[in-house]
């Protein structure tokens, strides 16, 4: 290769890193974009700090396409991802820390131990609440052989917020710091929000937030109670204003106009006007209803 060209070294390098399949090729592509000498500049600059944030978009992204059904795209997500898990592990083998390898040889283990009833001889005949349960039990055991003996250790703090909150809760609930019954969690949240329009004349801005913190709080813990994700439900809300908004949109089009040339009031009358047209729709769909 001494005396090729330019062209003709990068396709051989191309083909080389084309060569194979599956894991082993993404791992090699990804060892020759780490390269100090022969590497991606932006790739060979970056750490764990830098990628860490991609990996929790790419999580979610793939998150956002199951919801969408995208099976195509979920494909391409899940791509993705695994993309984030190939970079940590390069970055971590260089660095002596760990190797691929391991990585996957620590999550089988995880797998096996965590389900004796697959892979052991303890009795399958466990309802799925029951052997989440257990689940829990082994992680809570894991932590203590680690040294994490507080209850709230170990909750990752890069979670989002809402999912985070519901966490806390459940480890608290798991030793009987909880609310018995929901009718009192949305009392505490009625509560909350009472304190909050107080706080408006009263208190600094930090003290509002800190205020509207412990509402969503609380509402994550109704949440909990009533077995709903808040995080899934907030992106349903977030996708249900979308279509309103774009339906009210798809209306002042056909009219010539704009959103911004109506007042308040007549905005409003479109919202429920797309409103009422969603449920109807969905109402048609499910064969009568309200």
């Amino acid at each position: 290769m001494a005396n090729s060209s330019p062209s003709e070294a990068a396709g051989a390098a191309a083909r080389e890193a084309g060569a194979g399949s599956g894991i082993g090729r993404l791992r090699e592509i990804m060892r020759r974009l780490r390269d100090p000498q022969t590497g991606c500049p932006w790739d060979i600059v970056q750490d764990f700090d830098s990628i860490a944030p991609y990996t929790i978009e790419e999580a979610h992204e793939v998150a956002d396409a199951i919801a969408r059904r995208d099976w195509e795209e979920l494909k391409a997500e899940l791509g993705d991802l695994l993309l984030q898990v190939v970079y940590h592990a390069q970055m971590a083998e260089e660095r002596g820390l760990f190797s691929f390898e391991d990585v996957v040889e620590a999550t089988c283990a995880k797998m096996i131990a965590r389900h004796p009833h697959v892979f052991g001889t303890e009795s399958r005949d466990k309802t799925a609440e029951e052997q989440a349960r257990d689940w829990e039990a082994m992680k809570a055991a894991e932590r203590a052989q680690r040294g994490a003996e507080r209850v709230l250790d170990g909750v990752a703090a890069g979670l989002p917020a809402l999912t985070r909150a519901v966490k806390l809760q459940k480890r608290a609930a798991r030793v009987g710091f909880d609310w018995p019954h929901p009718g009192e969690v949305a009392e505490k949240i009625c509560e909350e929000a009472r304190e909050l329009a107080a706080a408006r004349s009263t208190l600094a801005q930090d003290e509002i937030a800190e205020e509207f913190g412990d509402m969503l709080f609380a509402m994550a813990n109704l949440a909990r109670h009533l077995g709903v994700d808040p995080e899934a439900a907030l992106r349903g809300a977030n996708a249900k204003f979308i279509r309103r908004f774009n339906m009210m949109e798809d209306e002042l089009a056909r009219q010539g106009k704009r959103p911004e040339e109506l007042d308040l009031a007549q905005l409003d009358a479109l919202w429920n006007a797309a409103k009422a047209a969603e449920k109807a729709e969905k109402g048609g769909r499910s064969g009568g209803g309200s």
